[in-house]
């Protein structure tokens, strides 16, 4: 009896010493899917699906945390410098991880080492759009018209380093050509004062623009990916009128702090690439004319390294600068 009296104690010593089991990821709290970018734009959309998506397969709360400012780094390095434990994401566009870093000298982190990078849910092409007040119906003519009037033509950016800003660049750098770029903050007042011929031109994400495309009030003149946007079909791509080199994407990506454990990247990364292979999800992007083909996070990495580089490369060689 006195044995198992003793048993007894120091079994119920060592049960009230042992810790509380831990919890699996991500049951312990809500995760934060930063966005760095204000609510409302493409890459705000983007964000919330995905949280949306994660919250679905993954039974836990991802709330979209908005931190934006100077192109996206702001939320960058507040995301690089939170713990990787899987609760906090970022979920951004190419501008914060592969154009910011070559533009601003103010950039503390390190976009090919700072981040562990887990799927691009979609990407999009940009579109060369005219303002209804231009005559140009093709590439050829705004060839023309850049080269009989050299660094008058304007094309409208939604900032200085975002895409379609880059697209213009990499258009009047493989056309021979001189513009004059016309900086806005953000796409929207960029597309409202091309629809009032305010300017004469712009690269704009073909999802932004395709209500004012298919209503008459802008003109496609060519699209910017591999091939036609399904969305335009009769739109030609860049390379089909000549134009080398031209094949450009925009697209958002999702990442977390470097040393994020390899199981819960491969758990986020396979919810991501179901949600958006789940035909609803996708079915409704493309009609926007997005293209819904998730990475892996494999994918994903190399792929950030080599625009990391193109649009290293483009910047110092057309001397672009900011700061």
């Amino acid at each position: 009896m006195k044995n198992m009296i003793v048993a007894g104690v120091v079994l119920g010593c060592m049960t009230a010493a042992a810790p509380a089991l831990a919890k699996e990821w991500p049951e312990e709290k809500p995760v934060q899917v930063v966005v760095p970018f204000p609510p409302g734009g493409s890459t705000d959309t983007i964000g919330r699906l995905v949280a949306e998506q994660l919250q679905k397969r993954l039974n836990q709360s991802f709330v979209v945390n908005n931190r934006a400012g100077a192109t996206g780094t702001i939320g960058a390095t507040y995301v690089q410098r939170s713990a990787p434990d899987g609760y906090t994401l970022m979920l951004s566009s190419l501008g914060t991880y592969v154009i910011a870093p070559h533009l601003y000298k103010s950039v503390t982190y390190d976009a090919l080492t700072d981040f562990d990078y887990i799927s691009i849910p979609v990407q999009a092409p940009n579109v060369l759009v005219a303002a209804p007040a231009k005559t140009a119906s093709t590439v050829a003519d705004v060839v023309a018209e850049l080269k009989a009037n050299p660094g008058k033509i304007s094309f409208a950016n939604s900032g200085y380093g975002a895409s379609d800003h880059l697209s213009a660049e990499v258009f009047l750098q493989q056309t021979g050509t001189e513009g004059m770029h016309v900086a806005y903050k953000g796409g929207a007042p960029a597309i409202n004062d091309l629809m009032g011929s305010q300017v004469d031109y712009s690269f704009q994400n073909v999802n932004a623009v395709l209500p004012h495309i298919l209503s008459g009030k802008l003109k496609a003149i060519a699209v910017t990916g591999a091939e036609r946007s399904s969305v335009l079909p009769d739109t030609p791509t860049l390379a089909e009128e000549g134009v080398a080199n031209s094949v450009i994407y925009s697209w958002q990506g999702l990442s977390a702090p470097k040393g994020l454990p390899a199981d819960i990247k491969k758990k986020i990364a396979d919810a991501v690439i179901e949600g958006f292979k789940d035909p609803e999800v996708s079915g409704k992007l493309e009609k926007l004319g997005f293209v819904v083909e998730p990475s892996t996070p494999e994918q994903m990495t190399e792929f950030q390294k080599a625009e990391f580089h193109r649009w290293k490369d483009l910047i110092e060689s057309r001397g672009i600068t900011i700061e």
